[in-house]
């Protein structure tokens, strides 16, 4: 006889009456834990390589997208997700400055090309110049951190 354990139901109902009242614990738990997460999350670059590198990745990508579905995408965005977007902007807000103001110092720093005539396939290096500008923001940024 196999290992005698709850219901699935009744797993997923005490869990859900009990746990939203352990915030506290949450708190306490989060409330240091910036060193640790960085220390640890900086050190896995070697397993993260590897995870997305195995030879089934996107299998496992797509499967767990369709295991999750539509269904619970829509419900969790309506249902949770525009609840949380005011307050998730509104703590972002020193966040989007930090990551926007590189960006912005890009876009300020290009001297475009001058205008040719409507329909001239050099206005197209109008908008390359941005493009090269911008990346070169993004790639620095990104390198800031290593």
């Amino acid at each position: 006889m196999g290992t005698k354990v709850p219901t699935a139901d009744a797993v997923s109902k005490k869990w859900g009456e009990v746990t939203p009242g352990r915030s506290g614990y949450y708190a306490s738990g989060v409330a240091n834990a910036g060193a640790d997460w960085e220390k640890n999350a900086s050190g896995a670059g070697s397993a993260y390589k590897a995870a997305i590198s195995a030879g089934n990745i996107q299998q496992m990508f797509t499967g767990g997208i369709k295991r999750a579905g539509a269904a619970k995408y829509q419900r969790k965005a309506t249902g949770v997700g525009v609840d949380r977007f005011s307050t998730g902007v509104t703590a972002a807000v020193s966040d989007y400055q930090s990551g926007m103001s590189p960006m912005l110092s890009a876009i300020a720093s290009v001297e475009p090309p001058a205008r040719q005539p409507r329909g001239s396939a050099a206005n197209q290096q109008r908008s390359v110049v941005y493009q090269v500008a911008l990346n070169k923001a993004r790639l620095a940024q990104r390198a800031a951190g290593a």
